[in-house]
């Protein structure tokens, strides 16, 4: 592989040249402390941190920056740290998706914009890190990708708690008194006990799995917990990697192929993962004009078995995982299912990656040969309720409700549901359909994570713990149940969701892969001609930017303007 020279840089372009701006780089470089010896003839290493005091699971982003600038140092780099947006799931509103695209849009055009040769991307909570990853890839210079890492586990009174999943499922024993107020507290404050990302399966841990199986984080690097001594290595290992990958030119074009995508679904199965790994994959991949689209998500998750025993389809967490082997360990079950030649940021192919893997633990990660289920943790849905899809996570889903029709209980809104769904006079049966509208990238907005409609209290009351729930929003990889997500179009745009009512009969067949209104097309018609569409959220700011070109779920939620691999080009200097 013929090698980069410094002259072959675009950091040449700001520092390298004889002309009076030059002069302004180098002086103004000089005035930061630096010294000529620290960037001369070196490639310049734009670390993109997403470290924010709002964003828990970033709080050892601090330290890491500066482990990963140790590590471009030993390698013969000069390290820029740049500060990007923090998408922090727990504290932002309406929801991080609305501003996922924001955060690729910002991380591409820092990029472009400065002298960067290489880029670390330090990200982990649920939407920073597909954003990363499509920032980077439409900017296209030699990336990779340091996972936040999972928090440890939580406890309370011995029992081991799981983020998200144990938050729901303590709720609903609240609201029906089973546990106590002061339960409530104790579990509050043991469920989230270090830096780092939710411990079970939920979108973080997913999308740093998914990030690690498509080549773009170094093997193994995506299970270690964030205090483990390992991540602080698997840091400083990272930024001499980036330097190597400078001089090499192994840009994201060349890891994130076709093929490489087919491994990060396969391990997005194989995992139980998250529902959402499905809208930002597909929005990964089209930023590369790669034709990834939910049937490749669904013909993947047939043939690709389910082995990682984690919550909220299972029972352990990530840091089980990691001492279980991690994901090489599983990847190394699935050998066959996958394209072991795609290249990887090691700057070797992922066969060579996972070649010694080994499984230490094989309840934690199952062997082929005794699966958890022999097809994969999400299934697509289609019908007339959603033309253009759906997603529901079959792993996590009580069996009984695999083949359900019912009436709907339909709600406007969510403050609609809020107001109506705990009412003792609400017509709900177990065998009811719940339907949520106006969820959706357009109604929520930004597709918020309402997606686990909760049960009505006096279901709850009669000891149920699922029900079949319908929605065009998402939900929380941490979540569970029977719930049909991102049914597209959206009913804020005029999708047939728009127009079920209460008393409906709706059936679903996961097996069949059916989500089905029972209306004829002539009432749906009708319906349809009677309705209004809703008045336009946003008339300024990124609000109307968002809405002006926002796509829908099964198009990954993307800008329609970011989309593709148009050229964009280089800043002039002047």
């Amino acid at each position: 592989m013929a090698r980069k020279t410094y002259e072959d840089l675009r950091s040449a372009r700001w520092y390298g040249a004889a002309d009076l701006r030059a002069f302004g780089h180098r002086s103004r470089t000089l005035q930061m402390g630096y010294s000529r010896e620290d960037w001369n003839g070196k490639p310049v290493i734009a670390i993109v941190n997403t470290w924010s005091e709002i964003n828990p699971c970033h709080t050892h982003f601090r330290q890491r920056a500066e482990e990963v600038k140790r590590g471009v140092w030993q390698a013969g780099g000069f390290p820029v740290e740049l500060p990007a947006i923090s998408l922090s799931e727990p504290f932002q509103k309406p929801t991080t998706m609305m501003y996922r695209n924001l955060l690729a849009m910002e991380t591409e055009e820092l990029l472009r914009s400065y002298p960067a040769d290489g880029a670390v991307l330090m990200g982990g909570c649920d939407k920073t890190t597909p954003a990363l990853l499509m920032g980077a890839a439409s900017m296209n210079i030699p990336s990779i990708f340091v996972p936040a890492g999972p928090m440890l586990r939580g406890n309370w009174h011995g029992k081991t708690l799981g983020s998200g999943s144990d938050t729901w499922k303590y709720w609903a024993e609240l609201k029906v008194g089973n546990i106590s107020e002061r339960d409530w507290e104790e579990i509050e404050e043991g469920i989230a006990r270090s830096p780092g990302t939710c411990m079970t399966m939920g979108t973080a841990a997913t999308m740093m799995s998914a990030v690690e199986a498509l080549g773009m984080s170094l093997p193994g690097s995506s299970a270690i917990p964030a205090p483990d001594s390992n991540h602080s290595r698997m840091a400083a290992l990272s930024g001499r990697r980036i330097v190597d990958m400078v001089w090499e030119d192994l840009k994201p074009s060349d890891i994130m192929t076709e093929g490489a995508f087919e491994n990060s679904i396969s391990t997005v199965m194989a995992m139980g993962g998250s529902t959402n790994a499905i809208v930002h994959l597909i929005a990964m991949a089209g930023r590369l004009g790669l034709p990834i689209d939910l049937d490749r998500f669904d013909a993947i998750s047939r043939r690709v078995p389910w082995l990682a025993d984690i919550r909220p389809s299972g029972r352990w967490l990530m840091e089980d995982f990691f001492y279980a082997g991690g994901l090489p360990a599983l990847l190394g079950e699935l050998k066959d299912l996958l394209h072991t030649d795609a290249v990887t940021v090691s700057g070797k192919t992922l066969g060579e990656d996972i070649a010694n893997a080994d499984v230490y633990n094989e309840e934690v990660i199952r062997r082929r040969a005794n699966p958890m289920s022999k097809q994969g943790g999400l299934a697509v849905l289609r019908g007339n309720l959603a033309p253009n899809g759906a997603v529901i996570k079959q792993t996590a889903m009580d069996p009984k409700f695999m083949k359900h029709r019912g009436p709907a209980v339909v709600f406007a809104d969510y403050n609609d549901m809020a107001a109506r769904l705990d009412d003792p006079n609400l017509e709900v049966t177990p065998d009811s359909v719940i339907v949520l509208k106006h969820a959706g990238p357009q109604g929520g907005p930004g597709m918020p994570e309402w997606g686990m409609l909760p049960i009505p209290k006096k279901i709850l009351e009669m000891g149920i713990r699922d029900m079949v729930r319908i929605s065009d929003a998402r939900m929380s990889g941490t979540s569970y149940g029977t719930c049909v997500l991102h049914v597209a179009p959206e009913s804020w745009v005029g999708g047939p969701l728009a127009f079920v009512q209460d008393g409906d009969m709706i059936e679903l067949d996961v097996d069949g892969r059916r989500l089905h209104l029972d209306v004829s097309d002539e009432e749906l018609a009708a319906r349809k001609a009677a309705w209004t569409p809703p008045q336009r959220k946003f008339e300024r700011g990124f609000g109307a930017i968002y809405a002006d070109h926002i796509t829908q779920a099964d198009k990954g939620c993307d800008f329609d303007v970011l989309m593709g691999t148009m050229a964009t080009p280089e800043p002039e200097i002047h």
